[in-house]
């Protein structure tokens, strides 16, 4: 089933996550209309602004694939509290899935 995919490719991203200030992960897969999984993971900086959201990452990582269609996502953290996207992550998404 492809939620079990998106999961699972979510949980690998997340291995990567850069977050030694919060130490909270996070891993995002994003399904494109094509059927192609991207993945993104947070990437902390000292500098609050200039840390890279998981979902945003995704959606930078599609765009540079020439994919802008995105169809399912899937975002997990280390946390058993559901987590949501950020108010820029939502409005990043909504630019390319406006419905």
């Amino acid at each position: 089933m492809i939620q079990e995919e998106l999961v699972k490719a979510a949980l690998q991203a997340r291995n990567y996550a850069y977050a030694p200030y919060s130490k909270f992960s996070v891993g995002c897969a994003l399904l494109t209309k094509s059927g192609k999984i991207f993945t993104g993971c947070n990437v902390e900086n000292i500098s609050l602004g200039l840390t890279i959201c998981a979902e945003r990452a995704a959606v930078a990582a599609a765009i540079a694939e020439g994919e802008k269609d995105f169809v399912a996502i899937a975002v997990v953290t280390d946390s058993d509290a559901p987590a949501l996207p950020c108010g820029a992550c939502r409005q990043v998404l909504a630019e390319f899935n406006p419905a």
